[in-house]
Formats: C-alpha cells, structure tokens, sequence
C-alpha cells in the first residue's frame, strides 16, 4: 500500500508554512495539525487531494468515532475528535484557493463538520482539579531536600506557586530574572519561553513567607555554593554520566536548561505522589492562584493587579477561566445564604459589591 503521495507532501509543506509563517502557529501546533492530515491520508488510501470527495469527509468521521485511544483502549475523546476534525476543515478550505484544487469546493470542507451535540461536548467548561495552598505545602513539607536535585525539585514547586509561571517559562527562566529584593520576576520572551512569546514582570505572590523561604534559599545555594552566575538556568538540568558500575548513574546539577517542560511535570507527578495526593500538573497552580486572589483582593483594582500578574492583559480571563467556583464550595455558599451563617460562608469570596464593580470595569473596558 502506498506510504505517501509526492503531490500531497508538496502542497502540505506549502500549507504548514502558512500555518507557521502566515498564521504564526507554534511548532507544536503544526505538529498537531500534520498528525491529524496524515491520518485522513491514510484513511483515503494517500489518494490524491485533488480527488477529494465528501465520501472521504463522512468516512473519516466514523474512522474517529471508532477509532480507540492507544493508551486506554477506550475511544477517542470528543475534544480529541473535534480537534483533528476542524484541523482538516480549514486545510480542505485552505486547498480550496489554490491553484489546481478548484475542484474542491468550500461547502465540501463542511463535511468535516462534527454533530452540533459533540461540538457542545468538545467546548464545554468542566471544573478541573485543583490543590488548596495546603495541600501544596503539605507536599513541600514531605519532599527531600539532602541532595541537589532534591532542593532543585522542591524550589520547583514552591516557585510555581510563589510566581504563577507556567511550565515551559519555569524550564528556561535563569538567574538573572528573579529580583529577590524586588521580589519580581522579569519573564522575558526573548529568553524565557513564555506562552505567545509575551514579556511581562510579575511579582511573587502573597502565598506565605515559608513558601519564599525555600525559593530565596535555593537562589542562594545557586549563586553561593554552586558559584551559578545570572545566565545560568534557575532550575538546572540533572547531569547524567557513566558511574563506577560502566551504567548511567544521576551525577548532579548540569549548567543548562531544560529543553521542554516534561521533566518539570515530573517532578510534580512524583512529588505529589509521594506525598500521598492526586497528581496536580503545574498549571493548575495558576487555578490556584486565581481562586485564592478571588479571596484576598478586596476591590477591582486589586483584582485586576493580581490578573496582570499572571500575565493576564484581560481581567476576564482570570475571572471567567482561572476563578471558577469548585462545585463543593458553590454547595457550601448555597447552604450558608439558607442560614444565618451565609455572610461567614461567603466572607472569604470576593464581595458582592466587588463583583459587581469588577463586571461593570468590564463593560466599560468593552465599551470602549
């Protein structure tokens, strides 16, 4: 069976140059979008683009409907067919403006349409798990810290809460762009790898001196015992070499960053199972961070500070995807407004009045 179409790479080169040069899509983006064109090749047999036909649209969907999740053996999820599905959506609709595809109509790209019910699947907001700020230093206080890597592992975690950053930006950040006087730090696009290439400083959050500590005692083992200087990585890479026993054996801290963000979430997946809790990946310390600012700022303009911390342009954003109430908490609001308890049930929430002058912000914002 034909591995592959020589015209078929061609023009899908042209069109991941698009995605990258046109769209600015990330790498890893394009990568997603090239898995999910080379399984409707191979769906179609690598036929030609050019004899494209809504037959192949409609057998592709039930080829995903089918199709079971190698790692579970269960089938694909919604969110995961809805993906792939819309990726050959706009490439179909892509080929349709180019020159030797005007075969290819834009009405046929709408076969890859998913139903109108698991689109609403796909795009539904569910409440995620996230770790209370105890529960967070419950594992800080359960994890080693006799070797290098097991005080590097620890300041991983304490720093992700006491800056918000995220995973990748965590993996690249050096010395130099934590200010511990200042108690800022500077994520610079131009080195640090953070989300939409955006520069923005933020300073540490007000998540308790202990946990500060532990970050301002790392950064000083680095600079003083370690003899870091400000270009090296915050959180070094383990430095891996043969042993004694001819096998490889961890030697260390090496000066270098970590090219990606697994082993960070490693670190977390291993550190909370140790400590006898769920896994919590590192973002959703930033759903943390936006619950616990929905507690503590006392008015708009506190909200909005906090909101810009952790990179935020929009107030919105933090609002409505970071600061969902928990369904257990919302149970617990419920329950106080019934009594006479309500105004101690929800005194530790933003007030009323409060949302209400954040929301109207908002309107004029979107006003303007």
């Amino acid at each position: 069976m034909r591995k592959h179409h020589p015209e078929n790479e061609r023009i899908k080169r042209e069109y991941f140059t698009y995605l990258t040069e046109a769209k600015r899509l990330s790498e890893k983006s394009v990568d997603q979008v090239a898995a999910a064109i080379s399984a409707f090749e191979a769906s179609t047999g690598h036929k030609d683009f050019k004899r494209f036909h809504i037959e192949q649209a409609k057998k592709f969907k039930r080829h995903l409907s089918e199709q079971p999740n190698p790692e579970t053996g269960k089938p694909l999820a919604v969110a995961t067919v809805h993906s792939r599905l819309m990726a050959l959506k706009a490439f179909f609709q892509w080929l349709a403006g180019r020159q030797g595809y005007r075969k290819i109509g834009y009405a046929d790209a709408e076969y890859f349409n998913p139903s109108a019910n698991d689109t609403r699947i796909a795009g539904a907001t569910r409440e995620k798990p996230v770790p209370s700020v105890e529960q967070i230093r419950h594992v800080l206080a359960t994890m080693p810290t006799a070797s290098d890597i097991e005080k590097r592992n620890r300041s991983v975690i304490a720093f992700a809460l006491l800056s918000g950053a995220r995973d990748d930006a965590l993996a690249s950040l050096s010395l130099r762009h934590v200010d511990l006087a200042a108690r800022t730090v500077s994520q610079d696009a131009r080195s640090v790898r953070t989300k939409r290439r955006k520069t923005f400083t933020s300073n540490f959050f007000p998540v308790g001196e202990d946990i500060e500590a532990i970050v301002t005692d790392w950064i000083t083992y680095l600079k003083t015992a370690l003899l870091f200087g400000p270009d090296d990585p915050l959180f070094p890479m383990t430095l891996v070499g043969v042993g004694e026993s001819g096998g490889f054996e961890v030697q260390g801290l090496k000066r270098a960053h970590w090219s990606n963000a697994t082993p960070i979430r490693a670190i977390f997946r291993e550190a909370f199972t140790a400590a006898g809790l769920p896994y919590f990946n590192p973002h959703s310390f930033r759903d943390t961070l936006a619950l616990l600012g929905e507690k503590t700022c006392p008015n708009p303009e506190a909200f909005k500070a906090w909101s810009q911390n952790l990179g935020h342009e929009k107030v919105l954003t933090t609002f409505t995807s970071y600061g969902n109430v928990s369904s257990h908490r919302q149970a617990e609001i419920f329950a106080g407004m019934r009594g006479k308890e309500g105004q101690a049930a929800g005194a530790d929430m933003l007030l009323p009045e409060t949302i209400s002058k954040v929301l109207a912000h908002l309107a004029r914002q979107n006003a303007r």
